[in-house]
């Protein structure tokens, strides 16, 4: 088995082009805003979010074939199935990648081969609060959510059909300073699988009523936000184990202190 690892590790090294630079965190100041979520509270209080980095980018395939060459264990190959369902990297181009595949965002990716990814780049996946706080800038506001064009740009992503190919990521930054936040793909975050689950349950009523699906909607706010609101209701219909073709991730890092 060893000797197997070593290759499979060989071979992808073989295929992985050198990286010019490691991967960009941009500090991200705290704050506070209003959540699509209730944020345990009836009154929709804002949500405080400390301060923290985000990856400019979503993670690309060059990126990705990179980590499996220093961690062989989370290939295809070698994943077992209670990490990852028999689509994972299902999109992944063959080997050796051109340099625009290169910079595509990888996709058919697991939550916990995402997290993996981000704990050796001594990272995390963020949490729903902090994707959505910095997903409501666009370019020139920190939040542009009351703006109908903005919105409006957004959705308009939805409904189109998914490419046979991913655009590359580096799209324009927004207010922040991060790209492709959306556009590009959906993201996984650390808390995917409790975004329909009030903070505090006291505030949900009946418990059971979140059996059915669509009942953890009692406790969104903002329905005009119907893309952030289109995000909420993918995650929280997966598992750790999914994957799908427009899924992929970006990690994030605490910082000490505001920057």
């Amino acid at each position: 088995m060893r000797v197997r690892l070593c290759l499979l590790a060989l071979a992808l090294a073989c295929c992985v082009q050198a990286q010019a630079e490691p991967a960009r965190y941009v500090p991200i100041p705290a704050g506070s805003f209003s959540s699509v979520l209730s944020g345990g509270s009836a009154a929709n209080l804002p949500v405080r979010v400390a301060p923290f980095a985000l990856r400019e980018t979503p993670v690309t395939n060059g990126e990705y074939l990179a980590f499996l060459a220093a961690h062989p264990e989370w290939t295809k190959a070698e994943i077992p199935a209670v990490f990852a369902d028999a689509s994972y990297l299902s999109r992944l181009p063959a080997t050796p990648l051109s340099a625009a595949d290169a910079r595509r965002p990888v996709t058919s990716v697991s939550w916990f081969a995402a997290q993996a990814f981000c704990e050796a780049e001594g990272a995390r996946l963020p949490t729903w609060y902090e994707w959505e706080y910095v997903a409501a800038a666009d370019a020139k506001r920190r939040d542009a959510r009351s703006d109908p064009a903005w919105r409006s740009a957004i959705l308009s992503w939805y409904a189109r059909a998914n490419p046979a190919q991913l655009p590359q990521v580096g799209a324009a930054k927004n207010a922040y300073g991060v790209r492709d936040m959306h556009g590009l793909v959906w993201e996984w975050v650390d808390d995917f699988n409790a975004l329909l689950v009030s903070a505090d349950s006291r505030n949900q009523g009946d418990p059971s009523k979140l059996q059915y699906c669509g009942a953890g909607a009692i406790s969104l706010q903002d329905r005009e936000n119907f893309a952030v609101l289109m995000r909420v209701a993918l995650l929280s219909a997966l598992n750790g184990t999914s994957t799908t073709d427009n899924l992929g991730f970006r990690c994030a890092r605490a910082l000490n202190k505001e920057p």
